[in-house]
Formats: structure tokens, C-alpha cells, sequence
């Protein structure tokens, strides 16, 4: 495989995974959308990893809401796989956190 083979296939998977995360809509609804919601919290720290796997957590919850408004399930990863996402996310928070 080369270099131009490489970014074929990168823009194949952003291309696939677009039309999921948005359906058409704006590219980039997730980052804002998550972003709008990370902003309610100013005093969050991006440097604890407790944070960034809760961030990573939103980020699939927000995908699968997304999906869940607008009437259709995803192609690459579906509502299911997001919300799988999810529980794994939230038990790396809980473990993060000091969950015994």
C-alpha cells in the first residue's frame, strides 16, 4: 500500500462515518454540540484523565441522541455501538475515580 492508497481509505472511513455522525448536517454538529455542553462546566480540567474518558463518554451519547433525533441509525457505528461506547467509557470513569 502507498501513501495516496492510505488517504484514499482515510477518506473513505471520513466520508462513511460523517454521513453517520451527521446525516448529511453539519461535519462537525458532534465537536460543537459537546463542546456546548462541555462549556456549562469552566472549571473542568483537561488534564485529568477523568475528565477526558467522561468527554469521550459525551462524545458517543451525543452521537447516539443525535441519531436518535433525527430518525436513523448510524452505518459505520450504530446507535448500539455508541451506546456500548458508553458503558465502556463510563467504566474506565468509574476506575479513574477510584472505583473499588
Amino acid at each position: 500500500m502507498n501513501y495516496q492508497e492510505l488517504t484514499e481509505k482515510e477518506l473513505e472511513l471520513y466520508a462513511k462515518k460523517n454521513k453517520d455522525y451527521t446525516k448529511g448536517g453539519d461535519a462537525f454538529g458532534n465537536f460543537k454540540r459537546v463542546a456546548s455542553i462541555l462549556s456549562l462546566y469552566p472549571k473542568l480540567y483537561l488534564s485529568n484523565p477523568l475528565t477526558i474518558a467522561m468527554v469521550y463518554m459525551m462524545k458517543q451519547l451525543d452521537s447516539a441522541l443525535w441519531m436518535m433525533s433525527e430518525g436513523y441509525d448510524g452505518e459505520v457505528e450504530t446507535i448500539d455501538t455508541r451506546l456500548t461506547d458508553v458503558h465502556v467509557y463510563a467504566k474506565i470513569a468509574r476506575l479513574l475515580n477510584g472505583s473499588k
